[in-house]
């Protein structure tokens, strides 16, 4: 499957609660627009439209009554298995998108962060790829496939950092950057693949043949093209919304009121 930079259907933007670094979101057109959570505020602020809006709405800024009026709205108990950025790119699956821009969703609480880089993962894994937003740097998930970028003016020191997610990754080649590697195994373990380095005038890819990556690029860096072995699974996929708090969280805090 191939999804390439000035594609538009198979679209979805997310609006996250987090911080957005005073980044224009760029949406196309043809893209399903969600607003997860407190990202409401953040749409109603830019004045985007969103085609869904869903959360618990704990990180308003406004109370809730005051956007209860509006058009689809979902509300979700604020305990529950998926986080409310999960929640929104499984709408966002279901409704035909494979290529996912989260904004609001990098920096800010570590931990959202890093449920949001699994979120990612999960994405790649059944055939998609999205994108988090934040701070003057892009970060992707890359599975069983290749990131392209064109030549373009890079300055000096334009960083492009890639690390193993998940275990191990196999058969990782790096072309066209400072530090190149073919056919190399990077571990999750050995941080060796931070800091490499755009070179002004050259085009530069990323491939992985067997496992995950977590590739951190610059925002000003050119859009990539994204090519994946992962065939496409379908709009069922990543599953139904979990509102529940799952079974085994349930019995440990049942467990340790016993002690």
């Amino acid at each position: 499957m191939d999804i390439n930079e000035g594609r538009h259907d198979g679209e979805c933007v997310i609006f996250g609660a987090g911080s957005y670094y005073d980044e224009q979101p760029t949406i196309l057109g043809g893209a399903f627009v969600v607003a997860a959570d407190g990202g409401l505020d953040h749409v109603r602020a830019l004045g985007v439209d969103a085609d869904v809006v869903i959360g618990d709405f704990d990180s308003l800024d406004h109370d809730f009554d005051t956007y209860a009026h509006l058009h689809g709205i979902t509300r979700l108990p604020s305990e529950k298995d998926d986080t409310d950025m999960f929640a929104a790119v499984k709408l966002g699956w279901a409704h035909g998108a494979r290529r996912f821009h989260i904004y609001g969703g990098l920096g800010g609480r570590v931990d959202h962060t890093l449920a949001n880089i699994q979120t990612l993962a999960r994405i790649a894994a059944h055939g998609g790829v999205g994108f988090l937003h934040g701070d003057g740097q892009i970060l992707t998930v890359l599975c069983d496939g290749t990131l392209s970028f064109r030549a373009w003016d890079a300055p000096a020191r334009s960083m492009i950092s890639v690390f193993a997610h998940g275990g191990v990754a196999r058969h990782v080649t790096i072309g066209g950057l400072k530090y190149g590697v073919r056919d190399a195994v990077l571990r999750d373990t050995k941080p060796i693949g931070v800091s490499n380095e755009f070179l002004a005038g050259q085009e530069g890819w990323v491939s992985v043949g067997d496992g995950a990556l977590v590739v951190v690029f610059p925002v000003s860096a050119p859009a990539p093209a994204w090519r994946t072995e992962r065939g496409d699974e379908g709009p069922d996929a990543l599953g139904v919304i979990d509102t529940h708090v799952s079974r085994l969280l349930s019995k440990r805090a049942a467990s340790s009121e016993k002690r």
